[in-house]
């Protein structure tokens, strides 16, 4: 296939030379924007660090790539927002490239009856768009944000912070070091419970009901029109295999809002040059503080010494690169199961991570396409890109039972038959990523089995046929998008894995139940970025707080490094 990629970093001989010339403070397996945002952080405090990308960009998820002339493609991630404000003020990613385009309205939900609901940051539009289906909701809804927002910045702190573990220091630390440690979690506990009592009993019991109950539950309580509950439910499912009425996707929900452009809560932003400018944005900052980026390098096995920790990695090409200290922003499957070698782990933990929830039902397909959908319920009569152009596209979400069944297909072991799709059109206000009149359409897809029972992704025909009931879904709403389309790239559960190097395909990489936050993730016991391998760091999204493009995994698992080799945080 024709393509092109975005990354300024290095993948030649002489730069392989160049990682093995010398021993390394510290390494990091994999640059997707954690593992370069730890990168950043180290390089920042004084180590010498070098990052091995096995593609041949930057990026992992939050990546561009030209895979149609002329088009670029953000090709997994597709939207910016929970990226942690203190990253982007304290790296500078401004001036390193990232420019963020905010999305005002920010959601178009059309529906086949003609009607058709937009939100956004505009409180008096929402107000008014919503009246349409319920004047009680339209009241409703400022305070469902309200309190949304206030849920947020309670968790904030916790974002920003590894979680207080006790059992890594039982028995092999020193009494000095076990001391410091009931210290540190002791002022964290303080602290939330400090949060707790200014959020008050109410609003707490509230907040726990959010966490534990099932989205239909919680945006029932809230709201009456199925349209309205069924647009912010889509948040409450996306990435995961769960549908509405699980228990714990309230907090899933959560997650989706937690994030904020230019200090506004809840505003997703496209950004320029699609999201593969976030992670160069990272990287320049990093390679600005001397870090070394090298794609094309592939990590076959973490090297161990005779004392029985890290050592260093060996490459696909046989070159091994020494350092004591080892990040890796792979998934925590990949890491343990494929990367250290056989007996280097305590069984119990190789059990916890052999079974953890790595199942996803994500596809993703960017398009390239001639021409912009013209939706029947939101018709301008003319082909220029309108309000309901600008946000995230809700098809075949008008109510939550839809989304519901969707989720039952694939729980049955089929690709949805009416999927739920987001639809998003970064064109529309980045004109660097596609030609003059022509656009870059992403599909976020749900619900598609890893292992379908009916076919297999491999098959050029099954997925074919599987693309082409995703169109005709969206022809129901906008007539004759089918034949507008140029060219596209479909990537499926197992693509996901294979390309990207997500376990099962999940964008996350691992679930994110409440059995596995916080304290529990990746598994319990090992939830603050350290390994039961001595100089073995996670810094990905298989960490705490989870995945999306946050950042603060590699943030967080900088400062532990940082904290265990005596050098602070800059």
């Amino acid at each position: 296939m024709w393509r092109r990629s975005f990354s300024s970093t290095t993948g030649t001989a002489a730069a392989t030379t160049a990682l093995k010339d010398k021993k390394w403070d510290a390494l990091v397996i994999g640059g997707g924007h954690n593992g370069l945002t730890a990168a950043a952080y180290l390089a920042r405090s004084g180590l010498s660090v070098a990052v091995l990308e096995r593609r041949h960009v930057i990026g992992g998820a939050a990546v561009t790539e030209e895979l149609v002339p002329g088009f670029k493609f953000s090709r997994c991630s597709y939207l910016q927002s929970l990226l942690r404000p203190s990253i982007i003020k304290e790296l500078e990613l401004a001036r390193h490239g990232m420019k963020l385009l905010k999305r005002s309205p920010s959601s178009f939900t059309p529906c086949l009856d003609g009607r058709y609901l937009l939100l956004g940051p505009n409180k008096d539009l929402n107000h008014s768009e919503i009246s349409k289906f319920s004047k009680q909701d339209a009241d409703a809804y400022p305070r469902y944000e309200t309190q949304l927002e206030k849920f947020c910045e309670f968790m904030d702190p916790l974002l920003d912070s590894a979680p207080p573990e006790s059992l890594q220091c039982e028995s092999s630390c020193s009494v000095s070091d076990r001391f410091k440690n009931k210290m540190h979690n002791s002022m964290f506990w303080a602290r939330c419970l400090r949060q707790a009592a200014a959020l008050g009993q109410k609003d707490f019991v509230e907040f726990m009901d959010l966490l534990l109950s099932p989205a239909s539950k919680v945006l029932n309580n809230w709201f009456e029109a199925e349209v309205l509950k069924a647009t912010l439910a889509t948040d409450a499912v996306i990435g995961t295999t769960g549908s509405v009425h699980t228990p714990g996707s309230g907090y899933v929900l959560l997650h989706h809002v937690m994030g904020e452009t230019d200090g506004e809560r809840g505003i997703w932003s496209y950004v320029e040059g699609g999201m593969g400018s976030v992670s160069l944005a990272i990287a320049n900052a990093a390679k600005e503080a001397g870090a070394h980026i090298v794609t094309c390098a592939e990590v076959q096995q973490l090297l161990i010494n005779d004392s029985g920790t890290a050592d260093g990695v060996l490459l696909t090409d046989g070159s091994q690169v020494h350092s004591s200290i080892v990040l890796s922003n792979a998934t925590p499957y990949k890491t343990f199961k494929e990367l250290v070698p056989d007996n280097a782990l305590p069984p119990d933990f190789v059990r916890a991570i052999k079974y953890s929830d790595y199942s996803a039902g994500t596809t993703k397909i960017n398009l390239a396409v001639d021409a912009l959908p013209q939706f029947k319920s939101c018709n301008l009569g003319h082909p220029d890109a309108g309000p309901q152009h600008v946000g995230t596209i809700h098809i075949g979400s008008e109510s939550m039972e839809e989304i519901n069944s969707a989720c039952q297909d694939a729980v049955n072991g089929l690709p949805s038959n009416r999927p739920v799709i987001e639809m998003t059109i970064p064109s529309v206000l980045d004109k660097t990523i596609s030609p003059p009149g022509k656009h870059v359409i992403n599909l976020f897809i749900q619900y598609t089995p890893y292992s379908p029972s009916d076919g297999h992704w491999g098959d050029t025909v099954y997925r074919e046929s599987f693309a082409r009931k995703c169109y005709s879904l969206i022809d129901e709403y906008a007539p004759g998008f089918s034949s507008s389309i140029i060219g596209y790239d479909m990537l499926t559960p197992p693509d996901l894995e294979r390309e990207i190097g997500l376990t099962g395909g999940n964008i996350f990489h691992g679930a994110m139940g409440l059995d596995s936050l916080f304290l529990m993730r990746p598994v319990k016991g090992w939830s603050n970025y350290r390994t039961p391998l001595k100089g073995l760091y996670l810094c990905g999204s298989g960490t705490h707080p989870g995945g999306g493009v946050m950042g603060a995994p590699g943030r967080n698992a900088a400062r532990v490094v940082l904290e265990d080799v005596n050098k602070p945080l800059k």
